[in-house]
C-alpha cells in the first residue's frame, strides 16, 4: 500500500466551505452524553479525528423534539444548554481544520419509550421496528411541531459553532416514513403523490434555511434496503434527490444501507462486501446537478476511498469505523503511510454491539474510543524510565503490550511458542470470511518491526530461562486452552461430559487448527453463543461436513445479536445445510451417538454423528504464572491468560497495562 491518494486529498468547495479532503468523520450515535449534555468524553473523541485529518465531521443525532428521544446517551432536546458544551467542540474541531456538522433526527414511529417517555410520532400510526410498540398517527398540528422543532435545532446548531446541519433521511426514520408509501398511508396534503410526501422535508428546510440564512451547510442521508420489498429502492430515492437537488434544497446527499427492516447491512458486518455503498451513490451522482454526493457503508480503506472518488462514484467518504478504529487514518492515508493504518475489522462488538446495549461506543482494536479525554487521544507518552520489558505471548494482549510500550520507548522483547504471531486469534482469523483478522496481525507484525520490539517465535519459555532475560517487568499474556471437560452453562452440575476422553472428540481449536480428524456427520456444541461455535460450523460446513448445532441458547448466535450479525449468520448456515437444536444440552457422547436433553420440557433424544466438536469456554494457559510465583518473580498476566474471554478485553489490557508500566 503506497502513495498520496491524490483523488481522495483534493480540495471540494460545500456551499460556503471548502474541504480539504474528501474523507468524512460521519454520523453515529456514539452516545457518549451524561445527562443530556456532551462532555470530556465527546469533546475528546471528536477532536481526535479532526486532529487526524478528517475533513468535516458530523456530529451525532440530536433528537429535534421530545418524541424523538432513542438512547440514554442522546443530548438533550429542545434545550439550549447543549449549545455551550457543543461550542467548545466545534471550536476545537474547526481549528483542526475540520467542517463542524450535527445531525438531526426523530425515527417517527421506531422510538424508544424506555428513554423517552414518549408515544412513538409517526406518518399513520404503523408498529414500532424497534420494539413491540405501536405509534401514534401525527395530527397536521403535530406534524408542524415537529418541523419547527428541527428548524429550531438547526438554529440552535448554528448557534453552538455548526457550519451545517445534515437532516437525518435514512434507515426509516421519520422523514423517510414521509417519504415511503408503505408507511406514509395519508390522504390529506402530506401523503399520496410524491410532492405531498416530500411536502415534510421541504418544509423543514424552507424553514431551516430562513433561521440560519445562506452561509450555512444543509446536508440529508438516506439510505437503500435492497432486502424487504416494501422499503426504499434506489430508483425511489434518485427521484426524491433529483426532486430536492432540482430546486437547490440541499447541499449534499449521503447514501447508506439497510434500515429498521434490515439492520444487519445499516452497520454491516465482515459478512458483506467491501464497498457495499458505493454503486447507491454512483447511481445519486447521475441524477444530480447540484448537490455533492457522498458514499457511506463499508468503505474501509483509503484505498477504497480513493477509488470511489478517482472513479467519479462520490464526491465525499464517509468513514466512520474505519476512523474509529484508526482516527488518524486521513494524515496516515495523505502522508503515504496507510499500510500503518490501523483497519477496522467490521466486527462490531463495541461499536454498534456497545450501542445497542445503550452504553458510550468504544472499539475492539481501539480501546482509546472513548477514552481520548482519559488516554490522551489515540497516542502515548513517553517513558521518563525507559524499561526492559518482557512479554510471554504475541496473541491480541501481548502484541499490543509490546507495541504500546516500545511506543513509549521501553525495550520490548516478545517471546512466542509458536511459528506465527496472532495466537487462538489466528485461528478465528481463518473462520469464513474473518480475513480481517489476519490483515490486522500483519499491521501488528508491521508496527513491531518499525517499533524494533524483538520478537522471537518458534520460543516458549519456563520459569528459569525468564531469569536470563533479566528484565524490568515481566508480562504474561500466554492466553487459554480448551479445557477438555465439556462443561455446559445449563447443566452445571456435570462437570464433565461422559464420553469427552473419546478419540473423536475435537475443541473449535482443533479444528481451525486443522489438527481434528472428523467424520462426515458432526454434532457441535455451542455454549458460548457467539463466533467460536458459529463461525467454526460454518468453516466445516463449507469443507462438506453435514453440521448440527447444539445450544442451550434460545438461537444460534445468541450473543451475536448485539454486533446485528447474527441473522445474515443463520442464513448462511442454513444455506449451507447446517441445522441446530436451542434450548437443548448434550448429556453424553458415545463415540457414534450423543444423547441430548430438551431444557424446556427434559425430553431425551438420540443424535448419531460421527464427531464431536465443542465450542466451550476455555481455561486460563497460568502454568508458567504459577511457577514464577514459586520462584518469587515477580509478573502481570493480562488477557485469556488472566481469565478467558474475546480479544477485545486481551487488547484493552495490553493497552491500558503499557500505558502504565
Amino acid at each position: 500500500m503506497s502513495g498520496h491518494f491524490s483523488h481522495l486529498f483534493n480540495p471540494i468547495q460545500l456551499r460556503h466551505k471548502t474541504l480539504k479532503n474528501r474523507v468524512v468523520f460521519g454520523a453515529h450515535t456514539a452516545n457518549m452524553a451524561e445527562q443530556g449534555l456532551p462532555g470530556a468524553r465527546h469533546a475528546a473523541y471528536y477532536l481526535e479525528r479532526a486532529k487526524g485529518g478528517a475533513a468535516m465531521i458530523v456530529v451525532e443525532p440530536v433528537p429535534v423534539h421530545a418524541t424523538a428521544v432513542l438512547t440514554r446517551g442522546n443530548m438533550r432536546a429542545q434545550d439550549d444548554a447543549i449549545i455551550e458544551p457543543l461550542l467548545a467542540i466545534t471550536q476545537a474541531c474547526q481549528a483542526e481544520g475540520a467542517v463542524m456538522i450535527q445531525q438531526l433526527y426523530h425515527v417517527g414511529q421506531h422510538g424508544d419509550f424506555d428513554n423517552s417517555y414518549q408515544a412513538n410520532w409517526s406518518p399513520s400510526g404503523l408498529p414500532s421496528y424497534h420494539d413491540a410498540d405501536g405509534s401514534h398517527e401525527m395530527t397536521e398540528a403535530e406534524i408542524q411541531i415537529i418541523i419547527d422543532s428541527f428548524a429550531s435545532a438547526a438554529l440552535r446548531a448554528k448557534k453552538s459553532g455548526f457550519d451545517g446541519i445534515e437532516l437525518f433521511g435514512a434507515y426509516n426514520g421519520l422523514i423517510e416514513q414521509f417519504w415511503l408509501p408503505w408507511s406514509n398511508r395519508r390522504t390529506d396534503q402530506w401523503g399520496g403523490c410524491l410532492e405531498n410526501r416530500l411536502r415534510f422535508t421541504v418544509e423543514i428546510i424552507k424553514r431551516t434555511r430562513a433561521l440560519v440564512g445562506d452561509d450555512f451547510i444543509i446536508g440529508l442521508n438516506a439510505s437503500v434496503d435492497t432486502g424487504v420489498e416494501v422499503a426504499l429502492k434506489l430508483d425511489a430515492l434518485c427521484e426524491i434527490v433529483d426532486w430536492l437537488d432540482q430546486r437547490h434544497l440541499i447541499d449534499y446527499i449521503s447514501c447508506g444501507t439497510g434500515g429498521y427492516f434490515n439492520f444487519a447491512e445499516l452497520m454491516p458486518t465482515f459478512q458483506f462486501a467491501d464497498k457495499l455503498g458505493a454503486p447507491l451513490a454512483q447511481a445519486l451522482k447521475q441524477v444530480v446537478q447540484h448537490a455533492l454526493v457522498q458514499a457511506e457503508s463499508h468503505i474501509r480503506t483509503p484505498e477504497n476511498a480513493d477509488y470511489a472518488v478517482a472513479s467519479g462514484q462520490a464526491d465525499l467518504i464517509s468513514i466512520v469505523r474505519g476512523q474509529i478504529a484508526d482516527p488518524h487514518l486521513a494524515n496516515k492515508a495523505k502522508a503515504g503511510r496507510a499500510e500503518d493504518v490501523r483497519g477496522c475489522i467490521s466486527c462490531n462488538q463495541m461499536c454498534w454491539g456497545r450501542r445497542s446495549r445503550d452504553y458510550w461506543i468504544s472499539c475492539l482494536v481501539n480501546p482509546s474510543a472513548g477514552r481520548e479525554f482519559e488516554w490522551g487521544g489515540d497516542s502515548f507518552e513517553p517513558s521518563h524510565k525507559p524499561k526492559k520489558i518482557v512479554v510471554v505471548g504475541a496473541g491480541p494482549a501481548g502484541l499490543e503490550l509490546a507495541r504500546v510500550a516500545a511506543e513509549r520507548g521501553h525495550q520490548v522483547t516478545l517471546l512466542e511458542a509458536a511459528p506465527q504471531i496472532g495466537g487462538a486469534w489466528r485461528l478465528a482469523g481463518l473462520q469464513p470470511r474473518r480475513s480481517q483478522i489476519i490483515e490486522l496481525l500483519d499491521w501488528y507484525e508491521r508496527q513491531l518491526a518499525r517499533l524494533g520490539v524483538d520478537l522471537q517465535l518458534n520460543c516458549p519459555v519456563d520459569a528459569d530461562e525468564l531469569k536470563n532475560f533479566a528484565a524490568d517487568e515481566l508480562v504474561l499474556a500466554t492466553g487459554s486452552q480448551p479445557s477438555g471437560t465439556g462443561f455446559q452453562r445449563q447443566l452445571p452440575g456435570q462437570a464433565i461430559l461422559p464420553g469427552v476422553e473419546l478419540a473423536n472428540v475435537w475443541s473449535v481449536e482443533d479444528v481451525m487448527g486443522l489438527r481434528a480428524k472428523l467424520g462426515k456427520k458432526v454434532l457441535l456444541i455451542d455454549d458460548t453463543g457467539d463466533w467460536r461455535g458459529a463461525g467454526t460450523a460454518w468453516a466445516m460446513a463449507e469443507k462438506g461436513h453435514s453440521v448440527q448445532i447444539i445450544t442451550a441458547w434460545p438461537m444460534v448466535g445468541f450473543w451475536l445479536q448485539r454486533t446485528a450479525g447474527d441473522g445474515a449468520l443463520r442464513a448462511r448456515l442454513k444455506k449451507l445445510g447446517v441445522s441446530w437444536l436451542t434450548e437443548s444440552a448434550v448429556l453424553s457422547w458415545h463415540q457414534d451417538h450423543a444423547m441430548v436433553r430438551n431444557l424446556l420440557d427434559a425430553s431425551e433424544q438420540t443424535l448419531e454423528a460421527d464427531s464431536l466438536v465443542l465450542a466451550t469456554t476455555n481455561s486460563a494457559e497460568n502454568a508458567l504464572s504459577i511457577e514464577l510465583h514459586q520462584l518469587g518473580m515477580a509478573h502481570h498476566i493480562i488477557g485469556d491468560a488472566c481469565a478467558p474471554r474475546l480479544a477485545v478485553q486481551a487488547i484493552y489490557e495490553g493497552r491500558a497495562l503499557a500505558q502504565k508500566l
